[in-house]
Order: C-alpha cells, then structure tokens, then sequence
C-alpha cells in the first residue's frame, strides 16, 4: 500500500497552492504517479520518458498495456523532442492555434526513443494535447517533462471529474493527488489523426466535428465509430477499445425521437426490473426528470445546454454505484456537436448495448 500524498490547490498562483504543486512536481521528477485536474477529467500522470514510472500507471489502474496514453505538455515548444521533424504540417498547426490550450489531442509520429514504449502501446505514433487548466498548466512546467496521463480511474469505471473519484478509486495505490475542484467539459479530449489530406476523429470529446470542420472547412471529417477495433488489434487512441465509463449495475440506454415513446418504454422495463427484485435507476434530463419512477432517477443535465451533460455524466454514474442500482436505463441523446462524445461514452458506459425505438 502507498501512502497517496493530497494536496488542495486554488486555481491560482497564491503561495501555498504554489508549494503543494512544486511538491507535485517533485514527485512526478522521481518517477511516481500524481493525479491532477485537466479541463476535462483529472488525469493519473507520470514521467512519459521514464518506463518504470509509466509502467505505475498501468498497474494502479489495471489498466491494458495495449491501450496507448496521452502525452500532455505545457507549450508547443516541447513538440520538437517528441514527434518526428517535418511531421506537424500547415493543418495541425491551424489545429494547434485554434483549440491549444485545449481539450484537442493529435495523433502524430513520434521520435523514436523519446518516450517509454509503454505510452505508445507499440505504435508509431503519439497522442499529444496542452490541457486548458491553470493548475495542470502551472505542474507541467514545473516538472519540465511531458507527462503521459489516462484518466485517474480504476479502468472501465467511469472518469473522475472530483478529486474525491479519484480517492475512491486510486487511494492507496498511486503518489499524490491534487485537488483543484471540480473539471470543467466531463468528457476527454477529442482525438484526431490526420491522413493523407483527411482528419479522422479517433475518439469524440470537448471539441467537436463541427469546431473541426469549421477551422478545416476544406477536409474531409470521418467519424470512429466505438466499436471499430478489432479484439486482436491495438487501438490507435485510448477509449477506441475496451469497456469504459461502466456503473457496476447493469445498464442499456434507450434512444428515440418521440420521447413519449422512449419514456413509456423505459418505464415498462423499469417497473418490469422492478419487479424482478432489481435496485432500479433511470439517467435522465432535467426536463424530463419528473416523468419517471424508480428507485433512483437521476438528472444529468439539461438537454438545452448539452455541454452540462456532458459535464456531470461521470459523476451521475457513480451516483448510481454509490445508492447500490443493479439496473440502469439510460435515455440517449442527439449526436450533434457535443452530443457525439456524450453517445461515444454512455455507449462504451453500456457495453454497446442500445435499443433504438
């Protein structure tokens, strides 16, 4: 068992916050495993040039050593020593100008030797961003290296937008955690590839196809659908693979366009589980929250500000382990813009199983 180190830092530069992130820094320096909070979700970060430290992260996760990680660094200038020369083009730099800082990772080859193999999971290449949060911001220079960090969950559970998920999952078993408050756009990074003249999103998240397209107006956009990768294939991106996000009950979702359709349906399987002896829970939207029965129905934002959904979809899953559902119907939502890696998550959430009505 290792003694986690936790630190609460204000988003800011006040003395104390300061020293608690030097020490942060220090300890990512001597190769251990520090959480820490992005704009999306906190992160578990580690040394992306050191393997043994690396290697930490995948342990204290149990995490699939073929599932690659993200780099994160604090400024562009970082790039030269970690992708090959030549390899970041006229387009990733109109990407780099418009969304870093930001909740963008590219897809580029990396410079053999710069970092542990363990983060690019055997490929040739790397997922790179520059996280949009002051606290992140302020440890990346500190440390002064690029730091390989998934998100700071248990792997499969659901992503922890509060230091205190990350204490319920990875207490004991990694560094240190800094607490910089609540994360801001609740789903990862989007993550793009560009090939041969065409921008293919890996995997869905804080900007979308439409943001994309609006600053590559002239390329073409593909889409990856979650369940692309093949069992025996290494996954170009993480979260193109494996189950992830999952409450421990069951859970499908429900997507329709008369929502009384969906609503009447949800209800009969709800009060059919019920009547199973199922611990029933119902994912919702606050506009449609008091239209349900079941033993908890939660409401995880508004469907006319969808990037609060977004924003509390982790959280309202674990709510759902925390009041012991076994049974969960989801309702889904629309696929424009932020909709995308919403459906991206509660699909991988719900092991891909969808009832479409």
């Amino acid at each position: 068992m290792i003694v986690t180190t936790y630190w609460h830092v204000e988003q800011s530069e006040q003395s104390e916050s300061a020293q608690a992130i030097a020490e942060a820094a220090s300890l990512l320096r001597q190769g251990e495993t520090v959480a820490f909070p992005t704009e999306t979700v906190y992160g578990l970060g580690a040394d992306a040039t050191n393997t043994e430290a690396v290697l930490q992260i995948f342990a204290a996760k149990g995490r699939p050593s073929d599932n690659p990680l993200i780099v994160h660094i604090a400024d562009t200038t970082q790039l030269s020593g970690l992708v090959q020369p030549d390899s970041i083009t006229a387009h990733h730099q109109a990407l780099m100008k418009a969304f870093w800082p930001g909740p963008l990772t590219i897809v580029l080859p990396v410079l053999a030797g710069s970092l542990s193999p363990f983060v690019t999971a055997g490929l040739q290449t790397v997922g790179i961003r520059i996280p949009d949060h002051p606290v992140a911001l302020q440890l990346l220079r500190e440390a002064g290296l690029p730091i390989a960090a998934p998100s700071a969950n248990s792997s499969g559970r659901p992503s922890p937008t509060w230091a205190s998920h990350v204490r319920e999952d990875l207490d004991g078993q990694i560094g240190g955690i800094v607490d910089g408050g609540a994360t801001g756009v609740g789903v990862e990074s989007t993550v793009i590839q560009l090939v041969e003249g065409e921008l293919y999103v890996l995997r869905p998240g804080g900007v979308t196809a439409e943001q994309l397209q609006g600053v590559l107006p002239e390329m073409r956009i593909h889409v990856a659908e979650p369940t692309e990768v093949a069992a025996a294939d290494t996954p170009r991106a993480p979260g193109m693979k494996y189950t992830h996000y999952a409450p421990k009950g069951h859970m499908h979702i429900v997507q329709g366009d008369d929502y009384r359709e969906v609503s009447a349906w949800i209800q009969r399987d709800i009060d059919a589980a019920k009547a199973r002896g199922e611990s029933t829970g119902i994912l919702t939207f606050e506009e449609r929250i008091s239209g349900y029965r079941a033993d908890l129905v939660v409401a995880c934002g508004s469907l006319s500000q969808p990037e609060t959904i977004a924003r509390e979809l982790y959280a309202a899953l674990r709510t759902f382990d925390h009041k012991g559902i076994s049974y969960i119907v989801a309702e889904g939502v629309s696929d424009a813009g932020i909709g995308s890696a919403i459906m991206n998550r509660l699909l991988k959430a719900a092991g891909h199983e969808r009832i479409r009505l």
